[in-house]
This record gives C-alpha cells, structure tokens and sequence, in this order.
C-alpha cells in the first residue's frame, strides 16, 4: 500500500511505473513534486481512491529496465544525454519548423499559435544552453567526482564552490521550462485541436505532448534521482 503522505516525487523516485500513471492523469512528479500524493490529486480534482488503484495496477517494468536508484552517475548520465537531451536536440528544430508552418496557414484565425510558437521557440533556446552547461561543465564533475569516491582518492575541488550551486541553477532552469509547459497546455487547452485543424495542426499538438511527456521524465531523472544523490555524496552521507 503506498502511503498518501509521501511526496509524488517520493513515490516517483521509489516506483519507476508510477510516472505513467502521473503523466496520464496530468499529476507533476518533476518541478512540482513536492505535494504529497493527496495534496496532488486534490489540485487536480482526482480522487484519491482512484489514482490509487492505478499506482497499485502499475506493475509492469521500468521502459529502461533499469533502477536509476543503484546505476553509477556515469550509466545515469549517459543515459540522460543520449536519450533525452539528444531528444530536446532534435525534436526543436523539427517542431519550431512545423509550428512555422501551422501558424502561416491557421494564424489568421487561430492567434493562440503565434504565442505557442513564441513560448516554444524560447524554451528550446533556453534548454540549449542549459543542457550545454551539464554536458560540459557539471555532469563529466560529478561523474569524475564518482569515481575518485569509489577509488578512495581525494575529491577534485569544484569549480562552481559546491555541487548544490549548479545544481540549484539547474533545478531553477527546470522549473522554468516547468511554467513554460504549462504555459503550452493553456494556450492550447490542453492541446485540443479545433475543428478545422489539419495533419500538421494534429501533428504538431500531438508532438508537443510527447515533448512535454520526456522532459518530464528528463527532468525526474535529475531532480528527483542525480541531484540529490551527488549532494549527498559531496557530503559525505
């Protein structure tokens, strides 16, 4: 029986399978985790009882097969980069594209668009430099930090003072792109395509959810699992 009392971003952490259920009925596990799970369902007008019976139904397997709670930082952050920053990498691009093209044939009469491209443009601009800094700066420290605590040799001194400094920054920057999401969803009400939307309207909604849908997962991986366990390594628990 999961405890209601615990955080969503606890029952994320300790059952993998539960992010689906999150994500499929609309529950932040990522920037607005700290809720407990009864706190969250009533925000969202959900019984408790319910969402319940879903987490305790959610049994099958992680997608990735693998308990990000015992992978060393440098399996956890690999797979960070190449599944979803390389992900972020290449979905921008193709979706800045396709919302230019939606809104040059539906802005006319759809203006929500023109603001949905404006806000998506800024917050693949933004998730480009803040991916930059953790591939080069702060992800090859804390997995080098790892690794000379498993070899019993002298930590490197940090460039930034402490990991929480960057870390801080970084789950500042996530919770931007947090509001942002948001921001998405109302715009778009809840990425509901009018009447006379075409394929590419269809498609370009229908991406836009399954973006929304990795970064959060993108996002659990490194607040709620990395961070804080290279806190707590750097000191020393």
């Amino acid at each position: 029986m999961l405890d209601t009392a615990k955080t969503v971003r606890e029952i994320a952490v300790e059952l993998p399978q539960a992010t689906r259920v999150f994500e499929k009925l609309g529950i932040d596990y990522c920037c607005g985790g700290s809720k407990t799970l009864e706190q969250a369902c009533e925000a969202a007008n959900l019984r408790l009882s319910e969402v319940m019976q879903s987490l305790d139904a959610a049994t099958a397997p992680d997608v990735t097969g693998t308990d990000w709670n015992q992978a060393t930082f440098a399996e956890l952050v690999a797979h960070i980069t190449d599944k979803h920053h390389n992900y972020v990498k290449s979905e921008v691009p193709r979706l800045e594209s396709l919302a230019h093209k939606v809104c040059s044939v539906h802005g006319a009469n759809h203006a929500e668009l023109l603001e949905v491209q404006k806000v998506f443009r800024a917050v693949g601009a933004e998730l480009s430099m803040h991916m930059m800094k953790e591939e080069q700066i702060l992800f090859p420290y804390l997995v080098g930090m790892e690794q000379a605590v498993q070899a019993g040799r002298p930590v490197p001194p940090p460039p930034f003072g402490s990991v929480e400094n960057p870390i801080h920054m970084m789950m500042m920057e996530h919770d931007s792109a947090g509001d942002a999401l948001r921001e998405l969803r109302r715009l778009t009400s809840d990425y509901a395509v009018p009447a006379d939307g075409c394929i590419s309207y269809q498609t370009l909604y229908r991406a836009l959810l399954e973006f929304e849908a990795d970064l959060h997962q993108h996002i659990h991986l490194e607040n709620n699992i990395l961070f804080p366990r290279a806190v707590e390594m750097e000191n020393g628990r």
